[in-house]
């Protein structure tokens, strides 16, 4: 029987792909299960903050549930489960920034909210990631918005704003791309 290169490759594919646990799931963490995640944060319309971990070993869901509230739509109260492939990359940010605290201009956007700011901006999409929970824009007190665009691109881990005169990076676990 020949074994054809294929095959070689078919197979080892397979062991890899199994090594990892099969398929990779939307939330899976993108770090290996062992390294402690943290986060510190403010948003800046309600004073909360949350300064912790959010993940050892897998997402611990008290601190989920916090990290949901305090990224809640201000306007409404409403609340939403955000994309912890966020989480993921902003810890990541956050620990190449320095460790400072991030302030947040907007997490969680409802589509009542999403409608007004479209009728008062034109920088504000039909269809915001915002609204999946899978979008914040941000910025770090100390570190300069250009650094943390060029960082957050080079990461290609999603979609990537500059919004300068707002005073903000915006990132979202969409397709990477730059605007």
């Amino acid at each position: 029987m020949t074994i054809h290169r294929r095959q070689i490759l078919a197979g080892l594919g397979a062991v890899t792909l199994l090594s990892f646990g099969g398929f990779p799931a939307v939330a899976r963490a993108t770090t290996p299960k062992s390294t402690p995640k943290s986060l510190k944060l403010v948003n800046l319309h309600t004073g909360e903050r949350f300064h912790g971990e959010f993940f050892e070993k897998d997402y611990l869901p008290d601190a989920i549930a916090e990290l949901k509230h305090v990224l809640r739509d201000f306007r409404t109260g409403d609340a939403h489960d955000m994309d912890p492939r966020l989480y993921d990359w902003m810890a990541s940010l956050h620990k190449r920034l320095g460790g400072g605290e991030f302030s947040i201009i907007s997490g969680y956007r409802s589509p009542a909210t999403n409608r007004m700011l479209r009728a008062t901006s034109s920088g504000v999409a039909k269809k915001s990631k915002h609204m999946e929970g899978r979008a914040i824009d941000l910025r770090m007190a100390g570190v300069e918005l250009a650094d943390i665009r060029k960082m957050a691109m080079a990461d290609r881990r999603g979609g990537v704003g500059f919004y300068p005169k707002s005073d903000f990076v915006h990132i979202d676990t969409g397709r990477p791309r730059s605007w």
